[in-house]
């Protein structure tokens, strides 16, 4: 589908959402069984669309290292498995990322805008992206101000997004639309809409950081708002829910919906990633179940 011009809406007029509706689709979904080859594949895709990540405080060095080892040899005795799509990390160890997975085809991400509050001034934000982006990141995860959007100042949430956008030159641009403090479906709606006219690459649910982070309900209200600005404009646009998915199960009912409401172009870590670290782990153990027959215990998997 060609791209179309764009013209921005009146985010104010935003679409209304159905709350019992969507709930009920999503509940729906989780119906669903999954099993044997099917199952295997959509496994190793969920691997592949996985950010590895760690953003904490007492992050160092080592750590980081160590997260980047597990990422490009998830378990070296199953030679078949992919990588995952990329690493995130704060800024200040984007360098030191982007040397440990060189040659992986694994991307660097980088959070930044004062991640995970985003209360900062606009230049202290750019300077952010900047510095991560001058680090070799590869992609950017901002978040938006979510004060200033709960206001009803969506054109300052929009003007913010545009500029770190320019900011990130050729990196890709995730933005974070903690989706725990917008609350209604009908506010994640128009935050959805607000970031991808503003330019963002991904909508992303949450930083991982506020409760409730990803659900299946919210993460279907983007992606409906992915498909119509699709329709619309012919532009693709990224989907990351983050947070609080830490089950394969899961993970492969997300799959599901992603398949169901934006199709097969999206069923790639290009167009789709997952922001769950734990959940590596998870679909490790149910691919050698898989494969063996039996169950491996957790001390078989790296924590990083």
């Amino acid at each position: 589908m060609p791209q179309k011009m764009i013209t921005i809406p009146d985010f104010s007029l935003s679409p209304r959402i159905d709350k019992t509706g969507i709930e009920e689709r999503a509940d729906r979904i989780t119906k669903r069984s999954i099993k044997k080859e099917t199952k295997v594949n959509g496994l190793k895709l969920v691997l592949n669309m996985i950010d590895l990540t760690t953003l904490e405080g007492k992050d160092t060095e080592g750590k980081v290292k160590q997260m980047c080892y597990k990422a490009a040899h998830l378990m070296d005795t199953y030679p078949e498995l992919p990588t995952v799509a990329a690493v995130c990390v704060y800024p200040s160890m984007v360098a030191i990322a982007k040397k440990m997975v060189e040659g992986t085809g694994i991307n660097v991400a980088s959070v930044a805008t004062a991640f995970p509050s985003g209360q900062s001034a606009l230049k202290v934000k750019l300077a952010d992206t900047r510095y991560a982006v001058s680090e070799g990141a590869d992609e950017v995860d901002m978040v938006i101000s979510r004060g200033k959007f709960l206001e009803g100042e969506y054109n300052f949430v929009f003007d913010e997004i545009a500029q770190v956008k320019e900011a990130c030159g050729n990196a890709r641009l995730k933005v974070i639309l903690e989706t725990g403090e917008l609350i209604t479906f009908d506010k994640v709606r128009r935050a959805s809409d607000i970031a991808m006219y503003a330019g963002a690459d991904f909508i992303k649910t949450s930083t991982g950081k506020i409760a409730p982070a990803a659900t299946l309900p919210v993460t279907l209200v983007m992606l409906e708002a992915i498909r119509d600005f699709y329709y619309k404009t012919g532009k693709m646009i990224g989907m990351k829910p983050a947070g609080g998915i830490s089950k394969s199960k899961l993970a492969l009912h997300y799959l599901v919906m992603v398949n169901e409401i934006l199709g097969e172009e999206w069923m790639n870590n290009h167009w789709f990633r997952f922001g769950a670290s734990s959940l590596a782990n998870d679909v490790l153990m149910q691919l050698m179940k898989e494969k063996t027959g039996v169950y491996q215990g957790k001390d078989y998997f790296a924590i990083d």
